[in-house]
């Protein structure tokens, strides 16, 4: 049986985030008191997707080996690849082909954040649905769908037409930045043509499945939140929000150590040494105070 992989885009230049990316991946930059990479990674490890691939440019990969290493401190396997020039986001599956390799693969835009209580069950629902051959994209509502890729769909969630940046939206339901796809995706991408602005588009990716009925939506609800930052008030509003939320709960999102604990990947040996090389912080604290529960 085919596993599921993961790959995190972690690309691009950041440019409508200037000067705040001049010297640093947008990826990295801090939301609330994590790395914004923690939070797709996150999504990865409670969907037991543990072989993961990190896709960014020559000058910021070395920063996100420096974080993240092999991932084996978390029990899970990373591994990084560059993407030389921001040639779109279907060209991630042409650059993790021999990473791919037979299985299944989901890919997840770094600078996109999910979170909610029911979106596990979301993300399980499209794993299902990849070994019964069907890809899947996640829908989410927006107030200006114009932006962004645009679902049109029945009664029954069945897909009827994706468009891109359309003049005027049929549905204020758009592609969020997390994608489910079977291997053949691997070929898709590669007989893809760029498009006018000289990209590999995921919306032709989506085209190509859904011309074969084999492309599922799959709709995110108001219990999930999810943040595209990549803008500076996307940014704080995603701060803001993991602050409010770890505050009122007691408890933090995305701490991919204490995911890794509970998921039993790592032992609590393991989780002290982590907590121990973080003890100056609040966040080391916290992982702490877990090994002591």
């Amino acid at each position: 049986m085919k596993s599921t992989k993961g790959i995190i885009l972690a690309g691009g230049t950041g440019s409508r985030l200037y000067p705040l990316t001049l010297g640093t991946s947008k990826q990295l930059l801090p939301v609330y008191d994590k790395p914004m990479i923690y939070y797709p990674l996150s999504v990865f490890m409670q969907a037991e997707i543990k072989d993961i691939l990190i896709i960014s440019s020559a000058h910021d990969l070395p920063k996100f080996k420096k974080l993240l290493g092999d991932g084996s401190q978390l029990g899970i396997q990373i591994s990084y690849k560059v993407q030389f020039e921001p040639n779109g986001i279907a060209e991630s599956f042409i650059i993790g082909e021999d990473f791919i390799c037979d299985d299944n693969v989901c890919l997840i835009l770094g600078d996109n954040i999910f979170h909610g209580d029911k979106f596990i069950l979301n993300i399980n629902t499209a794993k299902k649905d990849l070994f019964n051959g069907y890809s899947s994209i996640f829908g989410v509502s927006v107030p200006n769908p114009e932006s962004f890729g645009v679902i049109e769909f029945d009664d029954k969630n069945n897909i009827i037409k994706i468009s891109e940046k359309p003049d005027f939206a049929k549905s204020n339901i758009i592609v969020s930045g997390l994608y489910f796809y079977t291997n053949d995706v691997i070929e898709y991408a590669k007989n893809l043509k760029p498009s006018k602005r000289g990209e590999k588009e995921i919306t032709d990716i989506n085209n190509f499945y859904l011309a074969t009925n084999k492309l599922k939506l799959n709709l995110l609800d108001d219990s999930t939140a999810w943040i595209d930052t990549g803008t500076y008030s996307s940014l704080i509003k995603a701060s803001k929000y993991f602050e409010n939320y770890e505050k009122k709960l007691g408890q933090k999102a995305a701490c991919i150590e204490e995911i890794a604990y509970n998921m039993g990947y790592i032992d609590i040996n393991q989780l002290n040494k982590i907590a121990n090389s973080m003890h100056n912080s609040e966040y080391g604290n916290y992982l702490l105070n877990l090994t002591l529960k």
